[in-house]
């Protein structure tokens, strides 16, 4: 497949063209700069591959979940280039994309979701495809469930939250906390998908997982923070 891919659920976003396996990928810092370069990176790639938009057979996004204005921009963008050309999209899941920097393939990816809270799910990466064993979820860090075996973690939580996070990261094989979601692996995990993951443009949405983004003065006093 030929797929164009967008990936800002994080303060590191990115944007690959995925041809038929062969992957072109440009990664941003900052939360700052990605709504004014991410477009022109898109452009900039399929130019350098001298083809339109029209010739992509869809376009991908990481759905999430994350920060909720960078979901809203991978999904924005995704939704108007296919719009523009006729195509289709391909929502995929930002701890999925995680997952597949994993090398074992039983993956715990855990970020940071901001309100003392992480977000979570468990894979099984196989044949370059994350299989999903635990849908993405979002608890306080002390909840997060122990997986019995040999795992290895993957994501900001793991930063964000050492103290509390300690036990988990001790049962694991190993853990990587700086890694994050990109759009080489939303291209080829959505490629792996193929038709059957494609949605209309109208149809894609990001995938919260929660609705709220702030405390409210109440909670965070109650949590012993300033109002």
């Amino acid at each position: 497949m030929k797929l164009l891919a967008f990936e800002s659920s994080c303060e590191r976003a990115s944007v690959a063209l995925n041809l038929d396996g062969e992957i072109r990928a440009h990664q941003l810092d900052g939360h700052g700069n990605h709504s004014e370069h991410m477009l022109g990176l898109a452009r900039s790639l399929l130019a350098d591959a001298g083809l339109g938009a029209s010739a992509l057979d869809a376009v991908a996004f990481g759905s999430g979940p994350g920060a909720f204005t960078g979901l809203r921009l991978a999904c924005g963008l995704a939704q108007g280039l296919a719009l523009g050309a006729g195509l289709g999209v391909i929502p995929v899941c930002s701890l999925a994309a995680l997952a597949m920097q994993s090398p074992l393939p039983q993956v715990l990816a855990v970020t940071d979701a901001r309100m003392g809270e992480i977000y979570y799910a468990r894979y099984r990466v196989e044949n370059d495809v994350a299989v999903e064993l635990s849908a993405p979820a979002c608890c306080a860090p002390a909840a997060l469930p122990c997986p019995e075996g040999e795992w290895f973690g993957l994501g900001s939580a793991f930063a964000a939250h050492e103290e509390a996070l300690a036990p988990i990261r001790a049962a694991l094989a190993g853990c990587n906390p700086l890694a994050v979601p990109t759009a080489e692996a939303v291209s080829r995990l959505a490629a792996a998908r193929g038709e059957v993951g494609i949605v209309s443009a109208e149809q894609a949405a990001p995938l919260y997982v929660r609705d709220k983004v702030a405390l409210t003065v109440a909670e965070r006093l109650a949590r012993g923070k300033r109002a």
